[in-house]
Formats: structure tokens, sequence, C-alpha cells
């Protein structure tokens, strides 16, 4: 009997191990049948700026071919949000030409980006910008998870032109082995956004009622101000005086969420008002209703766009700065109290002023946030502005005029600087310049103008190399060189123009053709387009005789920069295919001593002593050579890239 028992005891024994090896075997085949779901990174193009995605931190992956001039970057290390992502992160080593993953990390705006080249692709400088990033290796951190699809600020991104679903933006979290979980809109409510973020609560619609006078209308669940308030104001002030806006001020619970501003429009604006005698007085009110409208529609506060207002007469005085007024009623009742001031109209005069005394960290300005000074002109400046403008665009002030009642024909003739819009502007392109028929129709200005000031990623008016010189082309048309040579040339000559931002105000191009004479082709001041340039080099005609370099470079200082503006950038730039008949040391010397900086293009049976002794010291940097005009646009890319460093690496004019 006791055999018996042993035997079932050894039975159900064995039984048992071999549905446990079975389980185990079967646990292990089904964790060979699931598949981990991979990470898909959200692709990206070359020109997409960092600017344009939301998300603080995330991984994309780039194309090929993002070290393209085209693809504007703008600092070195750390890079202004207007940059391409892609492009920063060839610049930075980070990503090889073939593209690749990246890891992208927004930080906090910078008062300077200095511009380098690197890794082929040269960066440019920025004066300040409100948001910069930085790049890594693609690599997450163990146990952080990043969107599988990237948030846009605009409506059409890519990735929806693409057809694909933008999710909301999961934050990494700190705990290893934990899943980021999505931002919340309680959480939004609770906080003031950081700088370069945005909400994800709906701006409401401009439309003709948001830009009367009258009381907004407070949004669902919003308490009346208490009295604690006040107080808190006041602390805040004090605050500000010091040069600063504390997070722990602007993001309180108790602080009014009506008061905080629109933090998708967060720009340190200046308005120069015309207080002059000719406006009179039921002009000056329409004016200052215009000021409580704009104020009204653009929702002040220290987390979004702050307004400051400057009035001019003979001269120009601070009705009250960037920090006086943080919310849109105390600024529109401000803006009531303000008397006209009477004079002339000096406009370029108000506008040196501004530069020199109003974007100051003492009066508010923010640092982070675009300089937008908008300047409001009765019929015409009774000074000049062209130059007070540039040197206020050259302080990263970007420039917008409204020009109400112009001179009528009969009337130009008394204008001091005709066209005096267009010369004040960064752009003629009419971004930044509005012209009103009449004071009556001004408030129909009201909702245009905010949206252009709100417009941050196109307020990027500071001096760079590409809009801010005039540019000289010496042609050599000899003999030697034949007609169908001469048409490679002139295409080379095309394709550097195209890089440039060409206008009356930004880049200007002039060209020379030489034998042993020399003709001038068009001047600086001929065409103020792109495309009216490139249609004079296109037809220019081919000359023919012999090779006298020397003299071509006295004529080109004597009809094209003698006629260049002061403080542009003057670049020369010379194309030969051969030895020059006569000297070209003393014309080089004097170029050279008027700070043209020149660069030596020679082709085929050109001198290379010659060449180093036209271009500007480095000659390496300055003086380039190809064996064959077919070679010619191989060095488009380079020029371009020496012309930008160059401009980089000396004090500004």
């Amino acid at each position: 009997m006791g055999i018996i028992v042993l035997t079932m005891k050894a039975s159900v024994i064995e039984m048992f191990l071999v549905l446990l090896v079975t389980g185990i075997h079967s646990n292990k085949e089904m964790t060979k049948k699931i598949k981990r779901p991979k990470f898909t990174v959200p692709q990206i193009n070359c020109d997409v700026k960092a600017g344009k995605i939301i998300n603080p931190e995330f991984v994309v992956k780039c194309p090929a071919g993002c070290q393209d001039p085209k693809y504007h970057v703008y600092g070195t290390d750390v890079y202004a949000s207007y940059s391409s992502v892609c492009a920063a992160a060839v610049h930075s080593g980070v990503l090889g030409n073939s593209g690749g993953k990246i890891l992208v990390r927004k930080v906090a705006g910078q008062s300077g980006y200095k511009g380098s080249l690197a890794n082929g692709v040269q960066s440019l400088s920025l004066p300040r910008w409100r948001e910069s990033f930085v790049v890594s290796e693609g690599k997450p951190p163990k146990g952080i998870t990043y969107p599988l699809a990237l948030t846009y600020s605009s409506a059409k991104s890519p990735a929806a032109e693409a057809g694909e679903t933008t999710k909301a933006y999961q934050k990494p979290s700190s705990v290893p082995g934990t899943t980021a979980q999505p931002v919340t809109l309680t959480q939004v409510l609770g906080t003031t956004p950081e700088e370069g973020t945005h909400t994800t609560l709906p701006k409401p619609p401009l439309s003709a009622d948001s830009t009367t006078s009258g009381p907004r209308p407070q949004p669902v669940g919003h308490r009346s101000q208490e009295p604690g308030d006040a107080d808190l104001w006041k602390r805040g002030l004090v605050l500000l005086d010091a040069g600063f806006v504390p997070k722990e001020e602007l993001s309180t619970q108790s602080l009014d969420p009506m008061f905080r501003g629109d933090p998708n429009c967060k720009v340190d604006l200046s308005f120069l008002i015309d207080g002059s005698a000719s406006i009179g007085k039921r002009r000056f009110r329409i004016q200052k209703q215009f000021l409580a409208d704009i104020a009204q529609a653009l929702d002040i506060g220290p987390a979004g766009p702050l307004m400051g207002v400057v009035q001019y007469g003979d001269n120009p005085a601070t009705q009250f700065n960037l920090k006086t007024h943080m919310n849109s009623q105390d600024l529109k009742t401000a803006i009531e109290k303000i008397t006209q001031r009477g004079g002339l109209s000096n406009v370029g005069r108000a506008i040196s002023f501004v530069t020199k005394n109003f974007f100051s960290k003492a009066n508010g300005n923010r640092g982070g946030a675009p300089n937008v000074a908008v300047v409001m002109v009765d019929g015409w400046p009774t000074d000049k502005v062209e130059e007070a403008s540039r040197l206020a665009r050259e302080s990263g002030i970007n420039i917008f005029f409204i020009t109400i009642e112009g001179a009528v024909e009969n009337e130009k003739q008394y204008v001091t600087e005709p066209n005096f819009a267009n010369k004040a502007v960064c752009r003629t392109n009419g971004f930044y310049s509005l012209s009103v028929q009449s004071w009556f129709s001004l408030h129909k200005t009201v909702q245009p103008l905010v949206k252009r000031v709100c417009d941050t990623e196109r307020l990027a008016c500071s001096k760079t190399c590409f809009n801010s010189a005039d540019l000289g082309f010496v042609i050599d048309g000899s003999s030697s060189v034949g007609t169908g040579n001469f048409r490679t040339v002139l295409q080379f000559v095309a394709n550097l123009s195209k890089e440039f931002e060409i206008s009356e105000t930004d880049t200007r191009i002039g060209a020379v053709q030489y034998t042993y004479e020399q003709r001038l082709e068009f001047g600086f001041d001929t065409y103020s387009t792109k495309p009216d340039v490139l249609n004079a080099i296109k037809t220019m005609g081919y000359w023919s005789g012999g090779t006298s370099t020397g003299a071509a470079i006295n004529f080109a200082l004597e009809q094209l920069f003698k006629k260049s503006k002061p403080n542009k950038r003057k670049l020369m730039i010379l194309i030969t295919d051969g030895r020059s008949y006569d000297d070209i040391r003393i014309p080089a010397m004097a170029a050279h001593h008027k700070g043209v900086i020149t660069y030596a293009i020679g082709i085929a049976w050109a001198a290379q002593d010659e060449l180093e002794v036209i271009a500007t010291h480095p000659a390496k940097d300055h003086a380039f050579f190809v064996d064959e005009f077919d070679n010619l646009y191989k060095l488009v890319p380079t020029v371009i890239q020496n012309i930008c460093t160059e401009f980089n690496s000396r004090p500004r004019n």
C-alpha cells in the first residue's frame, strides 16, 4: 500500500514539474511575440525655425542638406529661436550633412548672439531675441519620453499639412521609468508662461468691438480685483524699478488673470505720436483715441506686450515708459491725460531720442522681448529720418511708420526728405509702413497694426551681412573671356546677388565692366529691387578688348564707391581671367585705404600674385581661383560665407 502511495506522489510531482516547465516556456514564447513599440521620431524640414515649435524639449529627425546658406542661423552654441533647427544642429557639430536625430531644448532669450563659421555653416549675429535653444545628440535620457508629434504655434503646421495628427506636448518626467504627463489646462491657468512658450488658452479674435474703449467682457469664473491686489501690484512695480519682473510675482494665483497680458504678443512697444502745431486739437484727440484702441486690442500686461508713449514736436519727451502702466485700462486713462506739445514735426530727432533713451532696462525694457517703435506722422516730417532710423534699426529696434494725410502732388516740393517712410523702415514691402488717407479712417488701422507688431517671427530688423552693404562688381569684359564665358560670369554675379536682401535701405548693387576702357553698367541707386538688379545683370552686353584692371579699380572707386552711403559696408568683387596690362598695386592700395573690402576672383590665366595684391588682407580669405569658367558656381557659398565672416568679425559701423 505504501508503495502505491509513493508512486502516486511521484506522479503528481512529475506532472507539476511538467506543467511548470511548459508554463515558463509559454511565457517566453509570448514575450518573444510581444514587440515593444518603437519610438517614432517626428521629421521636420530644414527651414523649420525653433520658434514655430511650442514644445520646450523634443527629439526630431532632420533631412540631409540643411547646411545650405538659405537656412539662416543666428548665434553660436546657443541659438536664437528665429534660427533653422536643423541648420543650427549642423553648425554646432551635432548633426552631419546627411541628417539624423537631434535633441532640442529651449532656453531663455539672450541679449546678444554672436555669429561664426563652423562645420560649413555661417551663423549670423543678432542683437537680442526673446527665446533661445540648444541642440545635442538625439539620444533621450533613460526613462524620459518625448512627443510623437510636435505642437506648432501656427494652425497649419508642417505635420498637419502632411496629414499627421498634432498631439499635445508631454513634458519629460524627472523620475526614471515613468511616463511624462501632459500639461493640463488647470496647470496653465495657475501659472504665467515662461519666456518663449505658449499657453493653450485661446486668444479671442480681434473684431471692431474689441478695438473700442469700452470695458472688456470678463471670462467665465472671473473675479473682481480684491483690495489685496493693489498691494501686490505695488510690490511688483517696485521690483520692476530694479529692472526685472520676478516669476513669483507674475505667477501668483492671486494676480488677476485679466491683467497678465497676452503671452503670444510679448513685445516692448514705443509709440511716437505727433504733437506738432499743424495737427490741430481735433486730430490730436483722434490720435489719442487710436492709441487707446491699440492698448485695448493688445491686452497690455507683464506677461505680454508693454507700451510706452513719446510725444514729439520741436523736441521729443517721454509721456510714460514701458513699466509705468501694466494693464490696458491704466494705459488708456494715462493716454487720455496727454496734452499737445506743439512746435514742428521733428520725427528724426524723436527717433534718435527713442534709440538713446527709451529702450533701457531702467525704463522697463525686458531684454528678451522684441523692441518695436511705431512712428505716427501727420503729413510729413520737418527734418530727415533716414539716418536716425538706420541707427535705430542697428540697435535692434523694429521701426513702423504710419503716415496720415501725406503730401499731395502740389505739396511734395515742401517735403524735406522724399519717400521718407521707405527710407526709414528696414523692408520696403509694405509690412512696416502704413499710409492712411484721412485721420477719420485711422481706426481701420488698429487691427492690421496689432497683427503686425505681434508677428514676432517677422520682427528681425537688425543689421546683417545680407542687408547692410553697397556691393560693386568689377567685371572683366576683355577679348580672352569670349561671349559664352561672359554669360557664365554674369550668372555667377547673379547667383551672388540673389543671396542679398536688396532694396533702397538694404544692400544695394552696382556693376562696372572693363577692358582697356571702363563702363558703368548701373550704379548703387539705379535699381532698388532684386528682380530689377537680376534683369540688369542678365541683359549686360559683352564689350571685348584689353585688360586694364588697375584703371578699372580706380574707375569703380570714383563712379561706384564715391556714392556709397555713409556707414554702409563697401564690398568690391573683381572678376578677371588674365594678367593686367597696367599697374594694379596703387589702385588696390587706394581701395583698401578707402575702406573698400575687396574680393578678387581669378579664372584660367589670371595671375595669382595680382589677385593677392588686389584682395583685402588676409588674401586667403579674399582671393579665389578656378581653372575653368564652368567652375565659377562652386565659389558662391564660400564667397558668401567669407563676406558674412568679415561682417561679423569687425566692429559694426
